[in-house]
């Protein structure tokens, strides 16, 4: 057996003993919950692949906000989520049922960041404060998931353009530092294609403001 994979399976072995006597959680419950509400919101084709449930279980470990099990995952409980992977692995809609194992006073909101656009083209620049200063209520910030980063177009607002994701992300990213401001985001560019679109700056920023977890390149569209 190779040395990488020697690692793998006891990093594995580490996360499911961490499951089963560290954790007060009931994950094999959680896992089963998921498949059935997912049934439930998108047919029943969708389904939980062997291979995507250490994906999941981490998601779980951080809504939870189980320490010990999303510390073995390498999950920082400080930082948002950036759920990345090719079109049509799931991630919306993994994103979508997971929000479910918050409270509801803190559950997030799911944004498209091509709905974002087009709040811009009607609201200019308030957009941008709509989705950073303004993301508190009663001085509790409000956390967003803005969904399938890179589908949004650079628009003009009477006649100025802006890379609205990217203001949005730069203002976020100073109430992230100063107020504990949480951002996910889901994506399937890489972190050069989101560079390029969104320039270094904000890349930089993001590797501070985001646990990333990745689907691999070969997973299939998992859409009927």
């Amino acid at each position: 057996m190779p040395p990488q994979q020697r690692t793998t399976m006891s990093h594995s072995n580490e996360i499911k003993n961490t499951l089963t006597t560290q954790s007060t959680h009931d994950y094999e419950n959680a896992l089963l919950w998921v498949q059935k509400w997912g049934k439930k919101q998108y047919g029943n084709h969708f389904t939980i692949h062997e291979n995507d449930k250490p994906i999941i279980l981490s998601l779980i470990a951080y809504f939870l906000k189980d320490e010990s099990v999303a510390r073995k995952f390498g999950i920082n409980l400080n930082k948002g989520i950036l759920l990345t992977g090719p079109i049509g692995c799931g991630k919306t809609s993994l994103m979508t049922l997971l929000r479910y194992f918050e409270k509801a006073e803190h559950r997030f909101f799911i944004k498209s960041c091509r709905e974002v656009s087009f709040e811009f083209i009607k609201e200019g620049y308030d957009t941008i404060h709509k989705y950073s200063r303004h993301s508190f209520k009663k001085h509790e910030p409000q956390t967003y998931c803005f969904d399938d980063l890179g589908t949004e177009n650079n628009l003009k607002y009477y006649g100025n353009e802006c890379n609205i994701m990217a203001e949005i992300l730069l203002s976020r990213y100073d109430l992230f530092i100063n107020r504990q401001l949480i951002t996910h985001l889901t994506s399937n560019l890489s972190a050069t294609e989101i560079e390029e679109a969104y320039g270094n700056r904000v890349r930089s920023r993001m590797r501070e403001m985001f646990n990333l977890v990745c689907f691999g390149e070969d997973e299939k569209d998992k859409r009927k």
